[in-house]
């Protein structure tokens, strides 16, 4: 059976799907891995390591696509390189589900049968083979290290010869896996951290890690089934920005990692909560890729308000640690693998009756099978 990991081509993307470490996991297994020359480059794994490991770099990447029964990669592909794809392959990436149709229509076109990595449970069982977490994990520590390097001010309070420095103020609107760890982070820096989420079930988590939780009285909040915040009304998020605007002027750092699965992200910080901040503080918008949380932040672009705020535009602050990321990201993508790997045939074998893979597999057998995203005129294989 025989694994391509392609390059990956979205502008930026520094992360790949394959390590030296998983490349020699799957070459045990029973696959024949290949990829192509410079994969992971951008996140510090040469070449050398990967042949090393029992990879075999590929001269004509479209010949490897087409003769691929897995393929691994970081990123959604393009319709072209679906196309390309066997009957019966077994593409394994985020997809973004929820926005991409046609996409997943050129899966089912093509008999292949797409995996989304977003729609992995979240779930004990699949603990080890979640990529959002793993990603959002890290993308919260670096917005904390990169909102440091801007904001020209030390965390740390510090007793100086010359007088005490106050430490800075740091404000986590969220605190799924990405705020908490950004709490942690910045409480790891010395800085005096405040977080609010919509959730009450996570104040004590928040407390846990030496930050105060921001008390806001919205009426009935919540979670869903998967831990994710549920949507407020307009009237709760209104309540939410007043509760936020007196907490966002006093602080440095505001952090941003509010999103609704498969929605357009909320809108919580406005022009008007921006105004009120101090002159050199910074945002962190970790939703952009979504549509954001933040009024005027602008994808891949830094933007300064009139007052002096900065409001970073970094939409993959991941890719910032990409050597890790692509480490845990490439752990991911085997522990799938893995669950699904049959010994006896040397080849995955995918159980339709699995809890993971019924809520993953999104094509397969020529048709849209996840009931989240199937026409309803489709037939269910």
């Amino acid at each position: 059976m025989i694994c391509y990991v392609p390059a990956e081509s979205e502008p930026g993307e520094l992360r790949a799907a394959l390590t030296p470490t998983t490349t020699a996991a799957l070459v045990k297994l029973g696959l024949t891995v290949q990829t192509v020359a410079g994969i992971g480059a951008a996140s510090r794994y040469p070449d050398a390591e990967y042949t090393a490991a029992g990879a075999t770099l590929v001269d004509d990447p479209a010949i490897a696509l087409a003769a691929a029964d897995l393929v691994l990669r970081v990123r959604k592909p393009s319709p072209a390189d679906i196309a390309t794809l066997k009957p019966g392959a077994v593409h394994l990436s985020f997809l973004d589900p929820f926005n991409e149709g046609p996409l997943l229509e050129a899966f089912a076109a093509a008999k292949a049968s797409a995996v989304s990595l977003e729609m992995i449970p979240r779930t004990t069982l699949a603990q080890k083979m979640d990529a959002l977490s793993s990603q959002a994990s890290l993308a919260g520590y670096a917005a904390v290290v990169q909102a440091t390097a801007r904001v020209r001010s030390a965390l740390p309070m510090m007793m100086t010869p010359a007088g005490t420095i106050m430490p800075c103020r740091v404000f986590v609107i969220g605190a799924g896996v990405a705020g908490l760890q950004a709490i942690a982070t910045a409480k790891r820096l010395g800085a005096r951290v405040e977080a609010f989420d919509t959730r009450p079930v996570v104040e004590e988590q928040v407390k846990s890690l030496g930050a105060r939780f921001v008390k806001i009285d919205l009426g009935d909040t919540g979670q869903t089934q998967g831990g994710y915040a549920k949507q407020l009304t307009p009237e709760q998020v209104a309540k939410q920005q007043a509760g936020m605007a007196k907490v966002c002027s006093q602080s440095d750092i505001v952090i941003t990692t509010a999103k609704v699965f498969g929605r357009k992200a909320p809108r919580i910080v406005s022009a008007e909560m921006l105004a009120g901040m101090k002159p050199g503080s910074v945002v962190v918008d970790m939703a952009l890729e979504s549509g954001g949380n933040v009024e005027g932040a602008v994808p891949g672009e830094d933007v300064t308000t009139a007052n002096g705020v900065t409001i970073l535009g970094h939409t993959s602050l991941e890719c910032t640690v990409a050597t890790h990321a692509t480490q845990v990201l490439a752990a991911n993508f085997t522990a799938w693998i893995t669950h699904f790997w049959d010994d006896e045939s040397k080849s995955l074998k995918l159980n339709r009756d699995d809890e993971i893979l019924q809520g993953c597999l999104i094509t397969h057998d020529g048709a849209i099978v996840h009931p989240r995203f199937a026409p309803e005129t489709s037939t269910q294989s």
